[in-house]
């Protein structure tokens, strides 16, 4: 029910230079109507304006698509190669772009910010706490209670059921801390679904007999649970001395401290569920015949079904202000007959053919009354590597970053303060629970009354918002330095996504590690995965896939500014190349009578596109205005690529501009300064067209790299060594003549050398904010 069909994710780029070719092809169209108009309608003219339409139809940079497509690999490649961030994957070829355009960043709690690495930090017992550094004391109570157990067992050579009844009557206080102690660790070690493994070892023949006398050996177990909560909460168990050795179907085995194995009959077993938020267990102890009914889950769901008590939710809430995951023990003992009247009532309810479900539900409820709560347990969930830092350049980036969790509200917000996502000294606030429209009416105008707050909503609360107040909501929540949204469902990760697309029009990006996060991430217009213990769905259905979240911050600011500031430049450089060469056909046509005639024919209209002059464009792909360290150092640079000044349309407007200068100059130049023949025309202008167009490639260069020289002298060599075989174009006696030689560099030092002062007295007047950084 959580999942959705994936879209097509188109670049923001794709879809700008998808509008520029549209003015491209008007443009064309104008143009050649316009040719056609000129030339008065004689004739068949609608022959004409084809004729003008295919003269002219460079004009559409077709091979605009296949060198950006080969610039996206590129990119892809650079990212999978860099040695800063190894294991990142790119599972996409058409978006890298996207990560240089980001406004918002959807974030995932567990696992992504946090390592879902569980350690146990605290057990609470009402009365007392144990924190990591009290973890010895609990230890001696241990010893202590299973010693005593053990004494009065061998000295009745009989059941624990006297012993037990002359502690009950005897005083409480000294006595009542150690029995708690015992009774809530055995319910954690005795409460769970984790099964130890014990790694096989020997020749395929030994297994049998090391089966039989395995020694549980504790170096060579490991746990396998569902959850690292419940690994966490067993690993505790043993390491203050209760260590759980061996569960199959039907049975558990508890070694205590002094070695004793100790065997529970699982009777039921009642696992978790999202709607219930808890589990229980019903054993029997072999050894006393007692049978318990165990049961672990949120506070949230066990208040309601343990007996009364006046510290629970106070510490719940403390341990949460400290970031630890609480889950709450409780007990109860139940005789022979209650069991079996259960057993009875249980097996019929899962029998019948009508509302099955509501049924068993119903008869395990009637169990969960009146349950003796044993303890409080904390486990911490620890902050993955770099995390700090790396969100800290993220809002220096000026990407908005938004925490969407499961998690319950306190401690989603106390991951958010130790993250950094949320500054301690900022100004949180809290959205109460609403139910109803007045009530999200008030609680969204207390909200508007504060400035530069971070918002804490939960999933519940932020439904009725958007039921209701969707537009206003957004809009303030987007104000927002940072959003903690807690308790959310995978599907409401996923709306949330595409309300921000909707209202804001800015890029959103989406990281997960879960299954959970799949819609989310495949909602968000560029989605990230990260590899952690939940397994790869996140990471296999991302566009791009990172072993750990500071990798984020390299991702972005040097390989997504890097993709699209040389994807605008190279598609912008393609489309110069085709409208100079259509300039210089206009120019021709117009000088001889607006005929519909070629300039270029065959090998060297199609050798302009390829051979002549595509190395070094390619060769922008290799171009970075700033080195990486200085990007990742001043992620200030970053902010400047959300405006999308590199490709817009002041910029293409000034690309058409020099276009037609430089096809004005080449073509014009060619005609005044060619002597008889027409051939010689043709190949002062080509020569200087593609001298140009290698002259303009390094004048839009901002960091040379050797694979452009090369490039550029290949390019040059191809036409050169080329000159010999095109005879059938040029005159092979005038160009080794020293007058083409001067007139071909007097045409295109006019068509550069402008350019180049222009930038130069630009770089001195108006210097863009990295050309500090480079120099």
């Amino acid at each position: 029910m959580n999942t959705s069909n994936p879209k097509n994710k188109v670049g923001l780029l794709d879809l700008e230079l998808n509008q520029l070719t549209k003015a491209l092809f008007l443009a064309l169209v104008a143009l050649s109507v316009v040719m056609v108009t000129l030339q008065g309608f004689s004739g068949p003219w609608y022959r004409s304006l084809f004729r003008f339409l295919l003269l002219f139809s460079y004009i559409i940079p077709i091979s605009l698509r296949v060198n950006l497509d080969m610039g996206k690999a590129a990119y892809g490649w650079m990212i999978m190669k860099d040695e800063n961030i190894p294991g990142t994957v790119v599972r996409t070829s058409t978006i890298p772009e996207e990560l240089g355009r980001l406004v918002y960043l959807l974030t995932d709690k567990t696992g992504t910010l946090t390592r879902n690495e569980m350690v146990f930090k605290r057990l609470h017992l009402g009365t007392v706490s144990y924190g990591t550094d009290t973890m010895d004391e609990i230890q001696n109570h241990l010893v202590n209670s299973y010693s005593q157990t053990q004494a009065q067992a061998s000295g009745n050579n009989a059941s624990s059921a006297p012993p037990r009844k002359a502690q009950s009557s005897a005083p409480k206080v000294r006595k009542s801390v150690s029995s708690r102690v015992h009774e809530a660790v055995k319910a954690v070690a005795l409460c769970h679904n984790v099964t130890p493994v014990y790694e096989a070892r020997g020749a395929a023949g030994e297994t049998e007999f090391a089966e039989a006398d395995q020694d549980f050996s504790d170096d060579n177990r490991t746990y396998q649970a569902s959850s690292p909560d419940e690994v966490a909460l067993v690993q505790w168990t043993e390491s203050v001395g209760l260590t759980l050795v061996n569960r199959d179907l039907t049975s558990m085995q508890l070694r205590t401290p002094s070695g004793q194995i100790l065997t529970y009959c699982i009777l039921q077993t009642f696992p978790f569920t999202s709607e219930s938020k808890r589990m229980g267990v019903i054993v029997r102890d072999e050894s006393t015949a007692e049978i318990t009914f165990y049961m672990k889950g949120a506070d949230v769901a066990m208040s309601t079904v343990v007996q009364y008590n006046d510290w629970l939710e106070e510490e719940c809430g403390n341990m949460a202000r400290e970031g630890l995951r609480t889950l709450v023990v409780a007990k109860r003992a139940l005789t022979e007959e209650q069991y079996q009247d259960f057993e009875s009532r249980y097996n019929q309810a899962k029998l019948s053919i009508h509302d099955r479900t509501l049924k068993v539900a119903a008869v395990v409820e009637s169990l969960e009354r009146e349950m003796e709560l044993l303890c409080l347990t904390g486990v911490e969930d620890q902050l993955q590597a770099d995390v700090r830092p790396t969100l800290e350049m993220l809002r220096n980036a000026g990407i908005k970053i938004w925490m969407l969790t499961g998690d319950k509200l306190e401690t989603a917000t106390c991951i958010a303060k130790s993250s950094h996502l949320v500054s301690r000294t900022q100004d949180t606030h809290v959205f109460r629970p609403v139910t109803s429209r007045g009530e999200a009416h008030l609680e969204l105008n207390a909200f508007r009354r504060k400035h530069d707050c971070a918002l804490v909503i939960s999933g519940d609360s932020l439904e009725v918002c958007l039921k209701y107040y969707e537009h206003e909501f957004v809009e303030l929540a987007c104000q927002c330095p940072a959003v903690v949204c807690c308790r959310c469902a995978p599907t409401q990760k996923a709306h949330i996504v595409k309300l921000l697309q909707q209202h804001t029009g800015r890029r959103t990006c989406a990281i997960g590690d879960g299954g959970n996060d799949v819609s989310m991430i495949q909602a968000a217009d560029c989605g990230i995965g990260i590899e952690g213990k939940e397994g790869r769905q996140a990471s296999l259905a991302a566009d791009f896939s990172v072993p750990q979240f500071k990798h984020i911050g390299r991702l972005l600011m040097v390989h997504g500014r890097s993709s699209y500031k040389r994807s605008a430049a190279l598609s912008q450089f393609v489309m110069h190349r085709g409208l100079v060469i259509s300039t210089m056909q206009a120019v021709f046509s117009s000088v001889f009578y607006f005929a519909s005639v070629p300039l270029y024919q065959g090998f060297l209209m199609v050798g302009y596109a390829t051979v002549y002059t595509m190395f070094p464009v390619f060769s922008l792909v290799l171009d970075q205005d700033v080195k990486p360290e200085m990007a990742m150092l001043y992620p200030e640079l970053y902010k400047d690529l959300t405006k999308g000044r590199s490709l817009s349309c002041k910029t293409f407007l000034v690309w058409v501009l020099i276009s037609i200068y430089q096809g004005g100059i080449l073509m014009s130049g060619a005609l005044v300064l060619f002597e008889s023949e027409f051939v010689h025309v043709v190949a002062i202008s080509f020569t200087a067209l593609v001298l140009t167009e290698l002259l303009m490639v390094a004048l839009t260069v901002r960091t040379w790299h050797w694979l452009m020289a090369v490039a550029e002298l290949l390019s040059l060599g191809c036409y050169v060594a080329s000159l010999a075989f095109l005879n059938k174009y040029f005159d092979l006696a005038f160009i080794t003549t020293v007058t083409f030689v001067w007139k071909v560099s007097a045409i295109t030092v006019v068509s550069c050398l402008p350019l180049y002062v222009l930038k130069y007295l630009k770089r001195k007047l108006s210097p863009p904010s990295y050309s500090k950084l480079s120099s």
